[in-house]
Formats: structure tokens, C-alpha cells, sequence
């Protein structure tokens, strides 16, 4: 959890890692990881919550793993009330390194340092806080319709090299 301090200022609120365990059937553990988040978004009361978009996993199971507990935590977060922004882990990475590129262990030592603290937890907290770092930088962007966006201009900015040549 962080939340906007002002300005170009976040503060850290809280963050974890909710261990569900590997072993059990399955809807056991997607049941407590739901009461985990219902606990966390009872306590905090957040407005938006940023998830990960499942980008790829290592294999199909995996996969429908991740799924299935990113849909445990969409479920809460509309049973709480609150927004739901899912974000490319790309998009994650560009907000807190400024690459969408950037290696996990960068990642978590960026979160550290832009929410001024040390997680000694897995990685899990620092991409969570990464999250939401970049849930909150998104929030403060000013929404531009679809329809207003200049789509020309934009091709050609992408299509430019940094020194401005094709």
C-alpha cells in the first residue's frame, strides 16, 4: 500500500506477503488468499488497486495458477468497492526504473529506495509496492480521450530514432 504524499512525494503504508502454501487442494488456498486481501482492503480502505497483468509464465500451469489467484484479487477488490487498474509488468518497470526492461532484484532496490524503506521480505513485497508505485504515478497522469489523442503524431514519435532520425 502506499498513498500520495504531494507533489512528486509517495509514502509507504503498509505491505506483505500473504504465504498460502504449496500443498492442499487448491480452492483451500485461493480461499485464503482471499481472506488475506479482504483483511488488507478492510484495514487500508484503498481507492484503486494495480494489479500485474499476466504476461507469460513459465509454463501452462502456471499460468492458470497465476490466473486464478489475480482473479481471487479482483474479486475482493470489487467486493471491497475499489477501482481495479491492471498494468504490464513493462509498464510496471518503466514507471520504477524508468525501463520497462529493468531485472527484478532492480526493481525492488528502486521500490526502496523511492519509498525510503528496506524489504527484507521475498520479492513478491517489492513487485506488489511496484505495483502500486506505478498504479499511483499512473493516477496523477491527466486521461486524454482515445478520440483526442493525436494517433499521426504519435506513430511518429515512436518511429523516431533518439537523435530525431528515421
Amino acid at each position: 500500500m502506499v498513498e500520495d504524499a504531494g507533489g512528486a512525494r509517495m509514502r509507504h503504508v503498509d505491505h506483505g506477503v500473504l504465504a498460502v502454501g504449496e500443498d492442499g487442494p487448491v480452492e483451500f488456498r485461493l480461499a485464503a488468499l482471499h481472506a488475506g486481501i479482504v483483511q488488507a482492503l478492510e484495514r487500508h480502505r484503498p481507492h484503486v488497486v494495480a494489479v500485474e497483468e499476466v504476461f507469460h509464465a513459465r509454463n501452462s500451469r502456471s499460468a492458470l495458477v497465476l490466473g486464478q489467484a489475480r482473479g481471487v484479487v479482483l474479486l475482493a477488490a470489487a467486493q471491497a468497492g475499489a477501482q481495479v487498474r491492471s498494468y504490464a509488468p513493462s509498464m510496471i518497470k518503466q514507471a520504477v526504473t524508468g525501463t520497462g526492461r529493468a531485472e527484478k532484484d532492480q526493481v525492488g532496490r528502486m521500490v526502496c529506495v523511492l519509498l525510503g524503506i528496506a524489504v527484507r521480505e521475498r520479492m513478491d513485497a517489492t513487485d506488489a509496492l511496484a505495483a502500486a508505485i506505478c498504479g499511483l504515478l499512473r493516477a496523477r497522469e491527466p486521461a486524454v480521450p482515445s478520440e483526442q489523442r493525436p494517433a499521426r503524431a504519435f506513430r511518429a514519435a515512436i518511429g523516431r530514432s533518439p537523435r530525431g532520425r528515421r
